[in-house]
């Protein structure tokens, strides 16, 4: 039944890109891809993005706004023989606009007098902020692009393409983040797509705050663009070797320059499909992904970092590796208590599948009661780089792997669960790359139930009630949201389950918080990293089993229910604003009730 009711709803643009996809990709992937289009949308996105537009109300009110800074928005339009009706909708988005202190610069390389050069002239005519170029010759989506940019004369420009659309308080919210931080350079919106076919809104890119990893990995930032215009130019404007990818370029050149870079929560951009639209047909622009990955890997030169960009199966997404620097010991944390055929699974599997060998292994001992446990430990410690140390003391998580860190003699602190089994040949030296970057604090992996499904990819802040795993259950060969659960990104936190932190910066923050002896002292060790300006990271590419806290054992008795309830309290003490103002590596309009980045059910706009 619910195959039947898919392909009822199906609409023209998404048959063609099935068969798009099944013929790049073949059938395996293919039937990944159509699984998870089958799943319901929880919150079907057409009726909440109808409540959640601005009502006229609202855009009266905006209009009827006195500024206290009258900030000149330009929009930068390029042409190339762009249709009529499409030209004209996209103009009229602008002139709709709540905030009136912008100009459109529209540069057109059509090199051709036809109904479009009509349209475009009619509206220079009727109104003065509509200014038209008409080139000599076409230069290329970047070369028109940076003469339309030359035309701006306004404080800050923004990037719009000829076939799409601006949401009518767009510029408002962009003017009205700059008049309460008028030191911003880098502005940037959700946006989703729409289809000129069937005229339905889909697809919304709901997106996290600034994200550099997340960004090595997917052009996420695309539209709405805003950037202050001296430091466009600074950076150079678009390049045209660049062609396909040149916003992604521009956004990188800039990003590095941006004193302060926001993201506005609203969905502010609609995205044409349209045919030969690479938001409809991602397989239509080949180089554009191969310039995308051109424009990652000058990221990397120009901020001295070494790595190496791979292009994904799936158009437009990237995957950089770190190459590990020197030699360095990596100590390897595993609290135990009895479970003696879970350790012995763990440490087995560490030394037949790592391909990393400079690591020693501390096992932290608590209060174990079994003879073959001690047994164990007697035939391990002091052998292949394994040793057994004895933390005498009631089950104390924070505790435990704080005096493991305090003896380790490596500057890399792997904490790691009993109850693990690893996949990944390469798992330390993925994580190690990655962590020895400068800036980064920790680095999770991507952990699975022994049926294959995910167990953790990423811990959201405010999930559940105060924190919880993303895409948990979910089928361990899907990507899950705009590929989130298969793309290096920043998060506010990850599990130490199996977490690779810099000791330096450990120490620094002070470990883990003690008060929380079970719950939480992950997330609130990644939270004091994040505060003192270094990076979380999540990598997929690091996989491992994950058997679930065969050592903590079950919650349940009063005395561990009152504990847990402590903890919470906690964090939530500790942690109110983030906690008010949400995760900044997710976005306020995706559910805190699934874990699954569905949309809230309740459409919020900011007012």
């Amino acid at each position: 039944m619910r195959a039947i009711e898919f392909i009822k709803k199906l609409q023209p643009y998404n048959i063609r890109k099935g068969f798009r996809y099944l013929r790049h990709f073949g059938p395996r992937q293919f039937l990944v891809r159509l699984s998870e289009r089958m799943e319901p949308e929880e919150v079907p996105y057409g009726p909440w993005f109808e409540a959640y537009r601005p009502k006229e109300e609202e855009l009266a009110r905006q209009r009827k706004r006195r500024w206290k800074r009258e900030t000149l928005i330009s929009l930068a339009v390029p042409v190339y023989r762009t249709d009529p009706d499409v030209l004209a909708e996209m103009i009229e988005s602008v002139l709709a606009q709540t905030y009136p202190y912008f100009e459109l610069c529209i540069a057109d390389g059509s090199c051709e007098d036809g109904p479009a050069q009509k349209v475009l002239g009619r509206y220079a005519a009727s109104d003065p902020r509509v200014r038209v170029m008409r080139l000599k010759k076409n230069r290329g989506i970047a070369g028109n692009s940076n003469k339309a940019l030359g035309m701006a004369r306004g404080e800050f420009v923004g990037l719009l393409d000829h076939d799409d659309m601006l949401a009518p308080d767009a510029l408002w919210r962009v003017a009205n983040l700059l008049e309460r931080e008028p030191d911003t350079d880098l502005i940037y919106t959700d946006e989703d797509k729409f289809s000129d076919r069937e005229g339905q809104h889909f697809s919304p890119n709901l997106k996290p705050d600034f994200n550099p990893d997340l960004l090595c990995s997917n052009n996420y930032i695309c539209h709405f663009l805003v950037v202050r215009r001296s430091l466009a130019e600074e950076a150079g404007g678009f390049r045209e070797e660049f062609d396909g990818a040149q916003d992604y370029d521009l956004i990188f050149r800039c990003a590095e320059r941006a004193g302060k870079i926001r993201h506005i929560p609203e969905i502010l951009y609609h995205w044409r499909t349209g045919k030969g639209s690479t938001a409809d047909n991602p397989l239509s622009k080949t180089y554009a992904y191969e310039a995308g990955q051109r424009a990652i890997e000058e990221h990397l030169a120009r901020t001295g970092t070494e790595g190496r960009v791979e292009q994904k199966k799936d158009p437009g997404f990237y995957r950089v590796i770190y190459p590990v620097q020197g030699e360095p010991l990596v100590s390897i944390i595993i609290p135990n208590r009895d479970e003696r055929e879970t350790l012995e699974n763990c440490l087995k599997s560490i030394r037949e599948k790592s391909t990393w060998k400079n690591v020693e292994i501390l096992v932290i001992e608590n209060n174990s009661t079994r003879e073959d446990t001690f047994a164990y430990y007697s035939r391990i410690d002091g052998k292949d780089g394994v040793r057994v140390l004895h933390w005498d003391a009631p089950f104390n998580y924070s505790a435990i792997n704080n005096f493991g860190a305090a003896n380790a003699r490596g500057d890399w602190l792997l904490f790691l669960n009993n109850d693990t089994e690893v996949i990944t040949p390469g798992w330390i030296e993925e994580m190690l790359g990655v962590c020895q970057r400068e800036g980064t604090g920790a680095v999770g992996a991507r952990l699975y139930y022994p049926d294959g499904t995910i167990q953790h990819a990423g811990i959201v802040i405010g999930i559940g009630g105060v924190a919880g795993s993303v895409f948990t259950g979910m089928k361990g060969d899907r990507g899950g949201y705009m590929h989130k659960a298969e793309l290096m990104q920043d998060l506010s936190a990850v599990t130490a389950a199996c977490m690779m932190v810099r000791k330096s910066a450990f120490f620094e923050v002070g470990g883990f918080e003690e008060k929380l002896a079970v719950a939480f002292n992950d997330v609130d060790l990644c939270l004091k990293l994040r505060e003192a300006g270094y990076l979380v990271v999540y990598d997929p590419y690091a996989e491992l089993y994950h058997y679930e806290s065969k050592t903590r054992g079950a919650e349940d008795t009063k005395e561990k229910t009152r504990r847990f309830q402590e903890e919470i309290e906690y964090m939530r003490t500790r942690w109110i604003d983030l906690l008010r103002d949400g995760d900044p590596c997710y976005n306020k309009n995706l559910s805190l009730s699934k874990w699954n980045y569905s949309l809230r059910a309740e459409a919020k706009k900011q007012k």
